[in-house]
């Protein structure tokens, strides 16, 4: 009997999300569409230049990996995260909400050395495209120290962010928990998170990925830039070298899946979208949600597109904890019509 369904390992940063203009992005230099990293001076200088836009700003507990690991709690997973988070209030403020989440931690994880807790400004265009800057704070000193050996042990899912390949320690936590999880029997699953990891950091995600995880998240644009290929359907049979199973989210296209043996294609509901920011998350979130209860991989899928959906059709990265029972409760209404 496992005690966790769910382990994961990410950034802890405290998500700030401000609504502006493209020409606003091209005023503060802000590469579109992006996760960009920056210092504290730069995070602070965006800030300052934004002041008149800080009155609709919202702040979050988030991080790619937070985002996917308290989704799939509220969805009803047990679950557990190692992250790093300084002895400030944000830090407090983070663990508060994964504790409201009902999301295990270790319990030592503040700095002994001082430190930041990492923060993300991400600003929200009309189109709804997230453009974010990130600044790590003491999440660059993630290390392996961070993984709890016990608890992934006792877990049926490891899952990594792939945010944790631009920083030497984070990268070296994540294949140290990917090691572990494989000696330990529980499946692996890593996100490349973000088009600009792979175009900067292809290499250091390889070697994350190793032999190869059992399942793969990936958006289109980063789906091609991994494989080097022109098209989804030749990224889809290159992805094979580096995973027993996949899932590439096409946006308002849905996802194409594999589960090792069969391909599929989902569609996603029509939804105006208001905020693409956590969108992945969401979907891997509950997508794990879908294979932990031995849902069939293309209904995992279905339910992944159809909360990612509901999470860019709302502002903010994630759902509250209601919507959550009532995606599920819509999915079993769709399963009872269809019999």
């Amino acid at each position: 009997m496992h005690q966790y369904d769910l382990y994961g390992i990410g950034a802890a940063l405290l998500d700030t999300e401000i609504e502006v203009s493209d020409r606003d992005l091209e005023t503060l230099g802000v590469e579109k569409g992006v996760m960009s990293l920056v210092d504290d001076t730069r995070q602070r200088q965006l800030v300052d230049d934004l002041t008149d836009h800080l009155v609709a700003a919202s702040r979050a507990c988030g991080g790619s990996g937070a985002n996917t690991v308290i989704a799939a709690s509220y969805f009803g997973l047990r679950t557990f995260y190692s992250c790093k988070v300084a002895s400030d209030d944000n830090g407090d403020f983070y663990l508060a909400n994964l504790d409201a989440a009902g999301v295990g931690y270790p319990r030592v994880l503040e700095s002994a050395d001082g430190g930041t807790t990492g923060k993300c400004l991400v600003l929200i265009t009309p189109d709804a495209e997230r453009s974010m800057n990130t600044f790590l704070g003491i999440s660059e000193r993630l290390s392996v120290a961070e993984v709890d050996s016990t608890a992934l042990a006792a877990s049926r899912w490891a899952y990594i962010e792939g945010y944790l390949v631009s920083s030497d320690t984070g990268r070296a936590a994540a294949i140290a928990l990917r090691e572990q999880a494989e000696a330990a029997g529980v499946k692996t699953a890593l996100s490349l998170s973000d088009p600009a990891m792979v175009h900067l950091f292809r290499d250091g995600l390889g070697t994350m990925i190793g032999g190869g995880v059992d399942l793969l998240f990936c958006n289109r644009d980063e789906a091609l830039g991994f494989t080097g290929t022109d098209s989804v359907e030749s990224a889809a049979l290159a992805l094979r070298e580096h995973c027993r199973s996949f899932a590439i989210t096409l946006g308002a296209e849905g996802a194409l899946l594999w589960d090792g043996g069969q391909q599929y294609r989902v569609s996603s509901p029509k939804v105006h979208a208001v905020d693409t920011n956590g969108a992945g998350d969401m979907f891997a979130g509950a997508f794990l949600y879908g294979l932990n209860r031995d849902m069939p991989f293309a209904e995992a899928g279905e339910l992944a597109c159809r909360a990612a959906a509901r999470v860019v059709s709302q502002y903010g990265p994630r759902l509250r904890p209601e919507q959550h029972g009532e995606l599920l409760n819509a999915e079993c209404g769709m399963r009872n019509a269809e019999y």
